[in-house]
């Protein structure tokens, strides 16, 4: 088990929040992961990590894996100027992770709390929900509830809007 991995479980197991494990080959890709997610359960999600114009402000977009995201209407709505994915350096500055492995669980990373997190309302609707545990090697499930238990821990600013 990679360092990254391991300190999402044992953040989780610290934090009482159960979870499943799923194991699986490395994806890159929304549409390599929906081939691993065969019989597990919950919103499946993508998460888009990307910056403002200026570069002084970062976002953390979570949708259901097949919501299309418009940037442009999403950065007016912000009150920001225009967004564009995030650089791998800054992804790795500020979530710790590297492309392809792009998830919230990054934001035990962020000790400044200066990425912002943009979810989708649709998703508070949802039972269980999942993500990479900062590896692309897997996937966790756990509840919505749950998972608002993490990002409270974690005490990034969280906003919920319809995207």
């Amino acid at each position: 088990m990679r360092e990254e991995e391991k300190k999402v479980l044992d953040l989780l197991d610290e934090l009482r929040i159960p979870y499943i494990k799923h194991d699986h080959p490395p994806v890159f890709t929304v549409e390599q992961a929906v081939a691993q997610w065969k019989g597990i359960e919950g919103a499946h999600c993508k998460n888009i990590f990307v910056r403002n114009k200026k570069g002084n402000r970062h976002y953390l977009i979570i949708v259901e894996h097949l919501k299309k995201i418009e940037l442009t209407p999403l950065s007016k709505r912000l009150g920001q100027s225009r967004f564009s994915f995030a650089s791998p350096e800054r992804m790795k500055k500020y979530l710790g992770l590297e492309p392809g492995s792009v998830s919230p669980f990054g934001l035990i990373n962020d000790r400044n709390t200066e990425v912002e997190v943009i979810i989708d309302s649709d998703l508070k609707e949802k039972e269980s929900i999942n993500f990479h545990p900062n590896v692309n090697t897997a996937t966790m499930t756990l509840s919505f509830s749950d998972f608002r238990n993490f990002l409270d821990h974690c005490g990034n600013r969280v906003t919920y809007m319809q995207l």
